[in-house]
C-alpha cells in the first residue's frame, strides 16, 4: 500500500493558494513541497506563497522562490516586483529600509509600466496599475498621482476579488485623508467583505484595523480599542506580526494610515 496520491497540479495549486490566502503559508509551501513536481505552476504558486507569508508574517522567503521561477515571464516578473517593493516600502511606526533609493524607486516606477504595457489580460493590467498606484504612494510619496491607478485597478477587478478588495483599501485611504469618512467607510467595508468573501482572512484582518481607525475618528474610542485589541489577537494567533504589531500600536494611539 502507497502513502502517495495522485492528484492533479491545478487542484494542488488550487489549495496552496486557498491555504495561504487563510494565512496558513507554512501548510501551502509544505503541500507544494511534498508534491515533488518541479512544474513550472508548483514553482509559481511556491513563489506566490512566499511573496505573501513575507509580506504578513515578516519571513524571507520570496527572493529565493522567486529565483527559482523559469524565464522571465509577466507573472515572474509581477512577483519579482511585489518582493522588492515589500522590502522598501516603510510601514508606519517602522523606520525607512536601510537600503531604499532612488535608482530602486525610478526601478519601480518603470517595471510596473512595463508589466501595463505587457499585461496580457484585463487583471494583469489592473495588478499592474494596482502597483503603480501604491508604488506612486508609499515610495515615490506622490499621493496625487496614486487615486488614478487605483480607479484603473477597480475598473479592471471585475474577475479578481482580492484586486477589487486592493483598490478599494487604497482609494479608501484617499478619502480618509481628505476627510471624507462616509465614503472611505463604504469602501473600507466593502473591501473588508469583498476580501473575507474571497478567503483573505490575515487581509481581512488588516481591513478591520481601519474599520477601527474610522471609529477612532468618529469619537467611538472605547469601540476602537476593542476592535484594534481583537485584531492584534487574531493576527498574532494566525502569524500575521506585521498587522499584529500594527494593531497594538493603535491601542496604543499611532494612526497606522500615517507614515
Amino acid at each position: 500500500m502507497t502513502d502517495t496520491v495522485n492528484i492533479p497540479v491545478e487542484t494542488v495549486v488550487a489549495a496552496a493558494r486557498a491555504l495561504s490566502l487563510a494565512g496558513r503559508w507554512p501548510v501551502a509551501a509544505g503541500l507544494l513541497r511534498a508534491s515533488g513536481s518541479e512544474d513550472p505552476r508548483i514553482l509559481l504558486a511556491a513563489a506566490e506563497v512566499a511573496v505573501e507569508g513575507d509580506w504578513f508574517s515578516g519571513t524571507a522567503d520570496a527572493s529565493a522562490a522567486i529565483a527559482k521561477l523559469p524565464g522571465d515571464g509577466w507573472d515572474a516578473r509581477f512577483l519579482a516586483l511585489r518582493d522588492v517593493y515589500r522590502r522598501n516600502l516603510r510601514h508606519p511606526g517602522e523606520p525607512a529600509p536601510a537600503d531604499a533609493s532612488a535608482a530602486t524607486a525610478t526601478w519601480l516606477r518603470q517595471e510596473a509600466q512595463a508589466l501595463l504595457d505587457a499585461a496580457q489580460d484585463v487583471t494583469c493590467r489592473g495588478w499592474a496599475s494596482m502597483y503603480l498606484g501604491l508604488i506612486s504612494d508609499n515610495i515615490l510619496e506622490d499621493r496625487a498621482a496614486a487615486p488614478g491607478h487605483y480607479e484603473a485597478a477597480l475598473a479592471a477587478s471585475g474577475d479578481d476579488p482580492l484586486l477589487r478588495r486592493e483598490a478599494l483599501r487604497h482609494l479608501g485611504d484617499h478619502d480618509h485623508e481628505a476627510g471624507d469618512h462616509d465614503l472611505a467607510l463604504e469602501r473600507w467595508r466593502d473591501a473588508t467583505a469583498t476580501g473575507a468573501a474571497a478567503g483573505n482572512v490575515p487581509g481581512t484582518l488588516s481591513q478591520q484595523l481601519l474599520l477601527a481607525v474610522l471609529a477612532r475618528d468618529a469619537g467611538d474610542e472605547a469601540g476602537a480599542v476593542a476592535l484594534a485589541a481583537e485584531v492584534a489577537r487574531w493576527s498574532a494567533a494566525i502569524g500575521a506580526v506585521r498587522t499584529a504589531a500594527m494593531a497594538r500600536a493603535f491601542v496604543d494611539g499611532t494612526d497606522p494610515t500615517k507614515g
